[in-house]
């Protein structure tokens, strides 16, 4: 089993879509990136805590790879807006990959220059080294009771 964690827009929409992949194990929705281990949406709002909304996938890779996932991540939303999809505004919604280990690191590198030559280098599209993830405990029960 392995982990990604991707940062694209609102969680809620990206949840439901990995969700629905064969070889996606289990989906979570929270926060990375910030300067804290603990924040809540409220405080993510502020724009003040640097956490991004990802979305966190445990997959297996003897049926998915992970740059396949990577792959879908590029098809499922924009990267070429700078902190926003759709109607949401903020550094939280930015288009940003958290890499686990050097390998990912390697993959993810590959795909996003796969994908800014396509889109004639206007991918904003960070990669990063996953930092300061929680999960966004009130928000998840609520969806989860809605489902």
């Amino acid at each position: 089993m392995e982990i990604a964690v991707l940062a694209l827009g609102c969680f809620w929409g990206p949840e439901i879509k990995f969700s629905k992949i064969d070889g996606i194990i289990k989906t979570e929705v929270g926060y990375c990136g910030g300067n804290s281990a603990t924040t809540t949406y409220k405080e993510v709002c502020t724009g003040n805590t640097n956490h991004a909304e990802v979305v966190k996938l445990d997959f297996d890779e003897k049926i998915i790879s992970y740059e396949k996932i990577l792959k879908i991540f590029f098809q499922i939303h924009d990267p070429t807006t700078l902190n926003s999809q759709g109607p949401d505004f903020g550094t939280q919604y930015r288009s940003e990959i958290f890499y686990l280990n050097n390998t990912q690191k390697i993959i993810a590198e590959k795909v996003l220059k796969d994908v800014n030559e396509r889109l004639s280098g206007k991918v904003v599209t960070k990669i990063t080294l996953l930092n300061n993830y929680c999960q966004a405990e009130e928000y998840h029960q609520k969806y989860l009771e809605k489902r």
